[in-house]
C-alpha cells in the first residue's frame, strides 16, 4: 500500500501573510478595495463622530473597513452582521480587507442602519464613477421588482376597525383569566397554574398596551387606489404592508430596482410600502431623472430618448398617459399581450393549462358568456333564454380596460329550465338571498385610449425586440402619437 504525507484539514496553523498580496488584481475584492479607498469621498462620515483628541473618547472603526466587509458580505450573500463578524475572525479574505480587524456585530448593524443617507451619497459616488469609466450605456432602463419580507409579523396587521375588535378580544380574554385567578386563589394550592395564568395574563397586557397605544397615536393609513381607501396597518412596521408572493402572503416591502442595459448596473433601487407596482412608476422615473441631473450625467435622461421597460405589473391607463404627455420612450406591455402575439399560440398546448383542477370545476361546466348576446352600443344582455338581464355598472381596471357586468333576474332564473346547465349553484335561484345569473364583458372603446397607444407599440416588431431585450441596438424615438 503506497505511503502519503499526512493531513489533516482540522488543524490550526500560524502563518505569515501579507494582507495586500492577498487581495488579487482582476477580483471583485480587488475593485472593491481599490473604489472605497481610492475613488470615494468618505469625509461626510468624519462628522459623524465626536471622539478627537479634544473631546475623548475611544478610536473607531474606520468607515473604510466596514464598508469593505459589509458590501463584500453582501456580495457572497452574506447579510447576518453575526455572520460578517465571524467571517472577520476566520476568512483570509475579510482578513485582508479589515486588516485584521474584527468588528463586533452590534458595530456593523449600527453602522449599517445609522447613516441611510451617507450610505445613499456614496451610492451615487459609485453611479459616477461607473459613468466616468463607461459602464453606463444610457440606451436602455429595465424596471423590475421584488416583495421583500420586514422584521414584523402579519398578524400584527388590520384596519383600525379590526385592531379595535382584536383589542376588545384581548380585553375579554384578561377579564376571563383574572376570574379564573381568582377561584384558583380561592379553591386550590396549586402554585404552579397560578403562575401560568399570571405569565398568561401579563402577555395579554402586553398586547393590549401595544394595541391601544397604536390606535391611539396613529391615524388610519390610506391605500394608493382612486378611492384611498383604508388599508391594513402594522403595529411593529407602519411603513410595511401584506402582499401576495408566489409562496404567500407576506409582511414586507416592494423592492423595485433600475438596470442599465449594457453592464447591469442598477441606477436606483427604493423600497415600497404596497405591493401594486402600477403607482411606483412615477416616483421611480423622476428619481432617476433626479439623480442624474444632480450628478451631471444628463440634464434630462427621460426626455433624451433612454427606453423604459417595464413587466406588466406596471401597466396602467395614468401610467400609460403620464408616459405619452412626457415623451418618455417606454415599453410597457398589458396583461394580454402574450395572447395577441402569435409567437405564443403554442403555449397551451406545449405547456398544457395552468390550474388544471380549477377547470375541472363546477364552474367550467357553466354555458359561457359567449352565448349570451350581448349589445355593447345599448348595453343590454339576453340570455340563451330570451330573458334580459339587470344591467349592474360599468368597472375599469388598473390597465384602463372597462368591463360591463349583468346579473339575471332572480325569478326568471328560478324558473329557467336549464338552471342546472346555466348557475354555478342552482338551489341558490331558489332563496330569496340568492341571485340569478352573473356574467361580464370586455367594452371596446371607439377612440383611441393611451393603453391602445401602449397596446400598438409594445405589438409592433420594434416593440418585441425591444421588450426582449435584444442585442442589437435600437434606434431612439419619441413616442408616436394617439
Amino acid at each position: 500500500m503506497p505511503r502519503y504525507k499526512h493531513y489533516d484539514y482540522n488543524q490550526d496553523s500560524m502563518i505569515v501573510i501579507n494582507f495586500e498580496e492577498q487581495i488579487q488584481p482582476g477580483t471583485f475584492e480587488y475593485a472593491l478595495h481599490y473604489l472605497i479607498s481610492d475613488r470615494l469621498d468618505l469625509t461626510p462620515f468624519d462628522e459623524l463622530y465626536s471622539n478627537d483628541g479634544k473631546t475623548g473618547g475611544r478610536p473607531a472603526y474606520d468607515p473604510a473597513i466596514l464598508l469593505k466587509v459589509i458590501v463584500f458580505a453582501y456580495s457572497k450573500g452574506i447579510t447576518s452582521s453575526r455572520e460578517i463578524q465571524w467571517c472577520c475572525e476566520h476568512n483570509i479574505i475579510f482578513k485582508a480587507l479589515s486588516c485584521d480587524s474584527v468588528p463586533h456585530f452590534t458595530t456593523i448593524a449600527s453602522f449599517i442602519s445609522s447613516y441611510p443617507l451617507e450610505i445613499e451619497h456614496l451610492f451615487e459616488q459609485i453611479l459616477l464613477v461607473c459613468d466616468q469609466e463607461g459602464l453606463l450605456g444610457k440606451e436602455l432602463f429595465a424596471i423590475d421588482g421584488c416583495k421583500l419580507p420586514s422584521n414584523a409579523s402579519k398578524e400584527w396587521s388590520g384596519t383600525f376597525k379590526e385592531l379595535a375588535e382584536k383589542r376588545d378580544k384581548i380585553q375579554r380574554q384578561i377579564r376571563y383569566w383574572m376570574s379564573e385567578h381568582e377561584k384558583t386563589d380561592k379553591e386550590s394550592d396549586d402554585n404552579s397554574r397560578q403562575e401560568r395564568i399570571e405569565q398568561t395574563v401579563s402577555t395579554l397586557n402586553n398586547a393590549f398596551d401595544k394595541i391601544d397605544q397604536f390606535l391611539k397615536t396613529q391615524n388610519p393609513r390610506a391605500g394608493v387606489n382612486k378611492q384611498g381607501s383604508e388599508v391594513k396597518s402594522n403595529i411593529t412596521d407602519n411603513e410595511s404592508a401584506k402582499m401576495k408572493t408566489s409562496k404567500g402572503t407576506i409582511q414586507g416591502f416592494n423592492g423595485i430596482a433600475t438596470v442599465d442595459k449594457k453592464h447591469q448596473i442598477i441606477v436606483d433601487a427604493q423600497a415600497f410600502g404596497h405591493g401594486q407596482e402600477q403607482h411606483t412608476l412615477k416616483p421611480i422615473l423622476a428619481e432617476v431623472r433626479e439623480r442624474f441631473q444632480r450628478l451631471r450625467i444628463r440634464e434630462n435622461i427621460l426626455k433624451d430618448g433612454v427606453i423604459i421597460t417595464a413587466d406588466t405589473g406596471f401597466a396602467s391607463t395614468a401610467n400609460n398617459e403620464y408616459l405619452y404627455s412626457n415623451k418618455i420612450n417606454a415599453y410597457i406591455p398589458d396583461n394580454r399581450f402574450r395572447s395577441r402575439d402569435e409567437r405564443f399560440d403554442d403555449q397551451k398546448d406545449k405547456y398544457g393549462h395552468r390550474h388544471e383542477e380549477n377547470r375541472k370545476s363546477t364552474r367550467y361546466k357553466q354555458i359561457p358568456a359567449n352565448e349570451f348576446d350581448f349589445d355593447p352600443t345599448k348595453n343590454t344582455c339576453i340570455c340563451p333564454e330570451g330573458n334580459s338581464l339587470t344591467f349592474n355598472k360599468i368597472r375599469e381596471d388598473e390597465q384602463g380596460n372597462q368591463t360591463a357586468f349583468f346579473t339575471g333576474k332572480l325569478l326568471d332564473c328560478r324558473t329557467c329550465p336549464i338552471k342546472d346547465k346555466c348557475m354555478v349553484n342552482p338551489e341558490s335561484a331558489d332563496h330569496r338571498k340568492g341571485s340569478g345569473r352573473q356574467v361580464s364583458f370586455r367594452v371596446y372603446s371607439a377612440t383611441p385610449t393611451y393603453t391602445d397607444w401602449m397596446k400598438a407599440r409594445i405589438d409592433s416588431d420594434k416593440g418585441k425586440q425591444i421588450y426582449s431585450r435584444a442585442p442589437r441596438k435600437t434606434s431612439l424615438t419619441a413616442p408616436v402619437a394617439l
